[in-house]
């Protein structure tokens, strides 16, 4: 069977800066990512890494070149267009997890939601859509706490709960086990396993190359470009 290919970028170019002070962030960056693929990113600090990651995820355009989210060239979309196809096509999760603080998780979980205007739903549906996505992740008796009464575990929980809650065809996680205890991170990588073995798209940032293991390839960033790509599973 024919894998629906959810990432592609054909050599993508991000400058920064103007006249003749110019850095090439990103340099003829091409990479292809199938459905249902686990993809970790590494790299050094100033490799490109969250660079590429910002434009994967739509928080930002390639200066040059094309990048094809799930069919649709999203190159040259303007910022509000970037929003909406992030809203519906792109989970996020973060390493500092970025949450509202004085929000419950159930309210954290059901923001998305509320941003969705293909798929407008009432309130008790967003409720309880983001319910079903809370169990999911463990965290049925904690949905009317807020961030600060959770551990980081549990705040990485909520995150993770409201990347799924639009179904996207495409998580990015970025740094997700970065603030985390061993043991809390290993749940936390437990839970993304999982995600990808019910068939999700992940394409995760690390510099943890035992967290990177975890992925079907690494990709190897350095000044800008793919330095070596590794099969680990």
């Amino acid at each position: 069977m024919i894998q629906h290919v959810i990432i592609e970028t054909i050599d993508i170019k991000k400058i920064y800066g103007m006249g003749e002070i110019k850095v090439a962030a990103l340099d003829c960056v091409s990479v292809k990512i199938k459905a249902g693929e686990f993809v970790a990113i590494m790299g050094p600090s100033g490799s490109g890494k969250s660079t590429l990651m910002n434009i994967l995820g739509c928080l930002d355009r390639p200066t040059e070149g094309h990048y094809i989210l799930d069919g649709l060239d999203v190159s040259n979309l303007e910022k509000v267009q970037l929003a909406a196809i992030r809203n519906q096509k792109v989970g996020s999760i973060f390493q500092s997890y970025n949450l509202l603080p004085q929000t419950t998780a159930i309210n954290n979980v059901m923001l998305p939601l509320l941003y969705n205007r293909i798929n407008h739903r009432s309130l008790k549906d967003r409720e309880v859509m983001a319910q079903e996505a809370l169990t999911a992740v463990g965290l049925v008796d904690r949905m009317h706490h807020q961030p600060q009464e959770l551990s980081g575990g549990e705040q990485q929980r909520v995150a993770i709960a409201r990347a799924l809650i639009n179904d996207p065809v495409l998580i990015l996680a970025d740094e997700p086990t970065g603030n985390l205890d061993t043991q809390s991170g290993e749940e936390i990588m437990d839970l993304l396993l999982g995600l990808h073995d019910h068939g999700r798209t992940i394409v995760m940032v690390t510099h943890d190359s035992e967290i990177a293991d975890n992925a079907q390839r690494i990709i190897h960033l350095r000044d800008g470009q793919i330095e070596t790509v590794i099969r680990s599973k």
